[in-house]
């Protein structure tokens, strides 16, 4: 489902998640942002901690993808290694200096509509971690995808300390697995995705 005027993609991890599809479309973002800001390699930044269930959504998908191995993308965020509101800044310096040349995929929790609970969002541009929890801190990303763990009808920040496990963990699961395989289709092309001439 996509948002009306508006680049991003919905998909629901309830009724018929299809990881085929997401992967494709986030395939689809990553080659012609590459192309277009002349990339050459691409990290995974996964925002959140371990220590509120509702914000680890982040850090979970950060060590299963350290599980699996991607060898064409960095990670950065893990639950041994989170990266959140108090070391964001530093950790965008770091990835700046030591990764110049590369396309960040910012990958968040969130909070939407309450019907929207359990979908997966993937859009093109910077997402701004801590909106749901009235935190301003800097937008982050030449791509976004986020997980919709709860309502932002609360609003109250300590909504995500009661979010249910199985809720962020089906969107881990989900979206740790459409990552390795547009990651896996992106490695066997990257070859002739590289000799193509530029579009311009």
């Amino acid at each position: 489902m996509r948002a009306a005027g508006r680049d991003i993609y919905y998909y629901d991890t309830v009724a018929d998640f299809e990881a085929e599809k997401f992967a494709g479309r986030l395939l689809l973002l990553l080659m012609e942002e590459l192309r277009a800001k002349r990339k050459s390699e691409i990290v995974f930044l996964c925002i959140g901690t371990d220590r509120s269930t509702g914000d680890s959504l982040g850090p979970l998908i950060g060590y299963k993808l350290k599980e699996k191995g991607i060898r064409n993308a960095r990670i950065m965020g893990t639950l041994d290694h989170p990266v959140h509101a108090m070391n964001l800044e530093t950790c965008m310096e770091r990835l700046l200096t030591s990764f110049p040349n590369a396309l960040v995929v910012a990958v968040d929790a969130s909070v939407g509509n309450a019907e929207h609970v359990g979908f997966i969002t993937l859009g093109r541009g910077p997402l701004k971690p801590g909106l749901g929890v009235k935190k301003e801190l800097e937008a982050v990303g030449d791509i976004f995808i986020t997980g919709i763990v709860g309502s932002s009808r609360s609003g109250d920040p300590l909504m995500l300390q009661s979010i249910r496990l199985s809720i962020v963990m089906r969107l881990a699961d989900c979206i740790s697995r459409s990552i390795c395989l547009g990651m896996n289709v992106l490695e066997r092309r990257v070859e002739n995705f590289w000799r193509e001439p530029a579009p311009f």
